[in-house]
C-alpha cells in the first residue's frame, strides 16, 4: 500500500487485490435481491468496499480477507463511514471460514479459486445467492447473468447463483413415486403415480422451490429437508401433491 491506499496488485493469499466498479457491485446487489434483512460475506474483501455498500443497504457485512493491512484499512473505512455497527471484518483464510450465516456470498476471485470454493458454497443453506464478478462456476451455471455496457470499462460481468436443495434419489408419494437426478439446479427423473409412469421436463430448483412438467401438468413445490410438497397445476384445476425421501437400504 502506499500512504494507506491499496495498490492494484497488491498481493493476497491466493489473488492480487483488483479493485471492484461502483456499476458491477450494484448490479451483483441488485441481482441477488440483496436486503436490510440479510447476511452478506464477501470472500477476499479487499479495502471493504462491498461490505461498507452492503451496509450502507442496511445489510449485515462480514469481509474477510487474507492481508492484515488490508483489514485494518477497511475496520478504519467502516468507521469513517459510519456503519461498524453493520460491517465487520475477519481476518482469515476463506477456504477455512465459516460461511453458514449467510444469505448472500459475494465474490471477486479467479476462476479456478471458485472451483475450489464450489463444493463449500453447494453445501450451504438452500437459497443463498452467490454472487461473483466476472468469473464463472466451470459447469455450474449461472441462474442469472448480466453484462455492464456504459460506463465500466473492465470486469464488467455479473453471475448469479442460488444454491439449490439435494433433492437426488427415491421419493415415497402417497400414491406413486418420484425418482430424481440432479444436476446443481437441473432436475430430471420420473414421476409414477398410480399406473402411469411421467418423464420430467424443464426441471428446476431454485433455493428450496422446485418446478418441472409432466404430461402437460406443471408441478410446483417446496423442499424441507426430506419432504416436498406443492401443486400440480392443469387446464382443469389444481390438486395437492407430497413426497418424502425415501431411505437408501444398506446392501445385503
Amino acid at each position: 500500500m502506499k500512504d494507506g491506499v491499496p495498490q492494484v496488485g497488491l498481493p493476497g493469499k491466493d489473488v492480487v487485490w483488483m479493485p471492484k466498479a461502483k456499476s458491477v457491485m450494484d448490479k451483483m446487489f441488485e441481482i441477488a435481491k440483496l436486503t436490510p434483512q440479510d447476511v452478506l460475506y464477501d470472500l477476499g474483501s479487499g479495502d471493504g468496499r462491498v461490505v461498507i455498500a452492503a451496509a450502507r443497504a442496511g445489510a449485515t457485512a462480514v469481509g474477510i480477507e487474507y492481508n492484515p493491512k488490508l483489514v485494518e484499512l477497511a475496520r478504519g473505512r467502516a468507521a469513517k463511514e459510519g456503519v461498524s455497527a453493520k460491517a465487520s471484518f475477519l481476518h482469515g483464510d476463506i477456504f477455512q471460514s465459516d460461511l453458514s450465516k449467510a444469505t448472500v456470498i459475494t465474490l471477486f476471485l479467479l476462476p479456478e479459486l471458485n472451483l475450489k470454493l464450489r463444493p463449500v458454497l453447494l453445501n450451504l443453506k438452500p437459497g443463498t445467492r452467490v454472487t461473483a464478478n466476472s468469473f464463472d462456476m466451470g459447469d455450474w451455471k449461472p441462474d442469472r447473468f448480466e453484462r455492464l455496457k456504459g460506463d465500466c470499462e473492465s470486469w464488467c460481468m455479473a453471475f448469479l447463483w442460488i444454491v439449490p436443495a439435494k433433492v437426488e434419489g427415491a421419493w415415497q408419494m402417497t400414491d406413486g413415486e418420484l425418482i430424481l437426478r440432479q444436476q446443481y439446479q437441473t432436475i430430471t427423473g420420473t414421476m409414477r403415480m398410480r399406473d402411469r409412469t411421467f418423464t420430467i421436463a424443464n426441471g428446476r430448483l431454485a433455493g428450496e422451490e422446485i418446478f418441472f412438467d409432466i404430461g402437460g401438468v406443471r408441478v410446483t413445490g417446496r423442499v424441507s429437508g426430506n419432504a416436498m410438497k406443492g401443486a400440480m397445476v392443469a387446464k382443469t384445476g389444481q390438486a395437492p401433491w407430497e413426497a418424502r425421501r425415501r431411505e437408501a437400504r444398506s446392501p445385503d
